[in-house]
Formats: structure tokens, C-alpha cells, sequence
């Protein structure tokens, strides 16, 4: 399977000062990433892997070398354009859901829309729209707190849908689950990546999560030590 290269990574650094000390986190990273493509991203606390996947995101930046997002270089954009990329073409799932425990889930998932400025009401449709398509059509109306742990995760990853993102980052989305509902996710998550051709990449330590991907990139000490395929 070929993919058209809709991540670049060339040369990454990043290094962070600690009392003084320099602390490199990221060595010389190179990676590409195809459009449609299933990556994991696994390695040992401390190898760089979140460190990587925070630069995917645009949540930090490197010290030195360059990650383009569909060509664009994202350490040459500016706070609001930066907001823009992130709202409108990257989607992402954490460990911890990081749902907002007053709101609906279909006020959850509307959520990302509003900064998109979707009018509420089409915000809304298109949150039950996309609940449903994950199995959760009879929980609109419930809060978090009234959602088991799947259904919260299912929640998420319908949020991080929300404006029908080219890439989705998750962030150990079956950490919290138990093995079932870990194994639901993972077919979801595998599902929604072929079915809409969405890059999914994701920084994982579980084993079904890594045999389902194309790719898995492993980390260690900052650098890449193998790219194995699925």
C-alpha cells in the first residue's frame, strides 16, 4: 500500500533546560507519514515519543529542524494560524477523555465546531451525526458522569471527528480500558481510518493497538531505533 506523504519530519530536535541542564528529548528525527496511513508511535518513558507527537500536533515546537503538515512548515506560523491547522485539520484523543463533565456528550463533540465557527445548530446535527456513527445514537443527551468508560472514549473520538480532521493523534486511547472495551476501541478507531481515510497516529504501549497499525515507529533515547511494518 503507497500513501501521498501528508506529514514530513526532517531533522527534529528538541531539547528543554532542567536546573541548567540541557535534557535532549528528540535527536535528529526523520519520519514521513502517508495520507490514510495507521502509525504507532512506541517506545519506553523517556524515548521521545510524546515529545514527537507533541511536535506532530503543534503543541510545541522543535529546537531545530522542520515538521511540515501537507507541505506547510508549522514552525513559520503564527499563534492564530497555528490555532487554525490544530482546530480545523488535526484531531485529538487523550487517555484521560478530557470531557467537560457538564455538557451533553452531543455538547462535547459540537465543542471543537464552535472555535470552527459552525453555526450551534449545525454543530449540533453534525456531533449527533457523527455519535451515532460510533455506536452512541442513544446517548446523546448524557453527560459524562452518566457514561461508562468505553462510551466516554467513544465520546472523545467522536469530538476529535467533529470538524472532519485529515489527522488524528491519540494519545494512549485504550490506557484506561479494560481489554474488551480496549479491543472495541481499537476496531473503531481501525475502522474509521479506512472507511474515511484519515491519518491515524497514535503513541501507544498496547500491543493490539501496534499489530493493527501499518507502520510502527520505535523510540528510544530521542532517536529512531526501527520503523517495522503492521
Amino acid at each position: 500500500m503507497s500513501f501521498d506523504t501528508i506529514i514530513q519530519i526532517e531533522e527534529i530536535a528538541r531539547e528543554y533546560e532542567m536546573g541548567g541542564l540541557k535534557i535532549s528529548a528528540l535527536d535528529g528525527v526523520d519520519l514521513e507519514i502517508g495520507r490514510g496511513e495507521y502509525v504507532s508511535i512506541v517506545g519506553p518513558s523517556g524515548s521521545g515519543k510524546t515529545t514527537l507527537f507533541n511536535l506532530i500536533g503543534g503543541l510545541d515546537r522543535p529546537t531545530q529542524g522542520v515538521v511540515y503538515i501537507d507541505g506547510v512548515d508549522i514552525s513559520k506560523l503564527d499563534a492564530y494560524e497555528l490555532a487554525w491547522l490544530r482546530c480545523r485539520k488535526i484531531g485529538y484523543i487523550f487517555q484521560t477523555f478530557n470531557l467537560i463533565p457538564v455538557l451533553t456528550a452531543t455538547e462535547n463533540v459540537a465543542l471543537p465546531t464552535v472555535f470552527a465557527g459552525v453555526p450551534r445548530d449545525e454543530g449540533l446535527k453534525r456531533a449527533e451525526k457523527i455519535l451515532t456513527s460510533v455506536g452512541l445514537g442513544d446517548r446523546l443527551h448524557h453527560k459524562p458522569g452518566e457514561l461508562s468508560a468505553g462510551q466516554q472514549q467513544r465520546v472523545a473520538i467522536a469530538r476529535a471527528m467533529a470538524n472532519d480532521p485529515a489527522i488524528i493523534l491519540a494519545d494512549e486511547p485504550t490506557g484506561n480500558l479494560d481489554l474488551n472495551t480496549g479491543m472495541e476501541i481499537i476496531d473503531l478507531l481501525h475502522g474509521l481510518n479506512k472507511s474515511r481515510g484519515m491519518t491515524l497516529i497514535a503513541a501507544t504501549h498496547d500491543l493490539k493497538m501496534i499489530k493493527a497499525s501499518d507502520r510502527i515507529v520505535w523510540m528510544r533515547d530521542g532517536k529512531i531505533e526501527k520503523i517495522e511494518r503492521g
